[in-house]
């Protein structure tokens, strides 16, 4: 052992014979689920229709032929069954419990349907919230699926960890929207998958522009978009844009997700 040795084996070296192999902190899938592609949709900051673009996403991969799953780890602002219209209480199992599903077969799994109303207001602190996401990844039977999309909380703390840490994530896609503002924030969810070595397969830029009912003219909203600017700046060649869409939003509200037209998003997730 060096004689400089500071005990901390991640940063160090040198081969010595005291060296330690650090332990992976990545939980097993529950022994009955099949889980391809683990693909995590983050944002910087609440308000940018990331749980929008997950159901999106999830579509659109459904509409390509793969079976999909959506794991709803936003524990104090779930919406995922609103917009896929799943309601309904799972039941548990030796063997775990089985996810819910869709009309169109995309597996579910929120804390809204472990509640016994879904308006209760779901009040933990951040290891427990932390440790029902785990549980939703090595307690639910997800069957056998080639993507499962995670709805993540904004921000960057207890809960994003724990999926980096504990989730074999292939990859993070990043939602904003044009503020400047926004932007900002952006760059501190790219920084933190890259500190945790997960890919960014790339930028969705939400709510980009109104369309005019009345003469088709594309409206900025808020503000000129920057997603292809930011994408360059932050080495993310994969963006998109989708409109502030009042029908896409009544959608969501009344469960019909999966009657939308996510052909936008078709090319832009390639990476399934």
């Amino acid at each position: 052992m060096s004689e400089n040795c500071s005990h901390n084996c991640d940063s160090c070296g040198v081969d010595c014979a005291q060296r330690e192999t650090p332990s992976s902190l990545q939980e097993p899938v529950n022994e009955l689920s099949r889980v391809g592609k683990v693909i995590a949709v983050v944002s910087g900051k609440g308000g940018v229709g990331k749980s929008m673009v997950t159901s999106m996403l999830a579509v659109a991969a459904a509409q390509k032929g793969l079976k999909v799953g959506v794991l709803d780890a936003d524990i104090t602002g779930p919406s995922i069954p609103t917009a896929f219209g799943v309601h309904g209480r799972p039941y548990g199992t030796e063997k775990g419990m089985p996810a819910l599903e869709s009309k169109g077969g995309i597996k579910i799994m929120s804390i809204n349907l472990l509640l016994d109303n879904e308006t209760d207001p779901v009040v933990w602190r951040g290891p427990v919230i932390a440790s029902a996401v785990k549980q939703f990844w090595t307690d639910v039977i997800w069957g056998d699926i080639d993507c499962l999309f995670v709805d993540m909380p904004p921000g960057t703390g207890d809960v994003p960890l724990t999926v980096f840490q504990s989730l074999p994530i292939s990859g993070v896609v990043v939602v904003t929207t044009p503020q400047d503002l926004v932007g900002m924030i952006v760059e501190k969810a790219v920084n933190m998958a890259r500190m945790m070595n997960v890919p960014v397969l790339g930028l969705v830029e939400n709510m980009a522009w109104y369309e005019c009912p009345c003469c088709g003219q594309k409206l900025p909203v808020f503000g000129q978009s920057h997603v292809e600017e930011q994408g360059m700046r932050l080495g993310v060649g994969n963006t998109a844009s989708l409109p502030l869409d009042p029908t896409l939003a009544a959608a969501c509200d009344s469960g019909r997700v999966e009657d939308m037209d996510v052909s936008a998003l078709w090319d832009f997730a390639s990476f399934l």
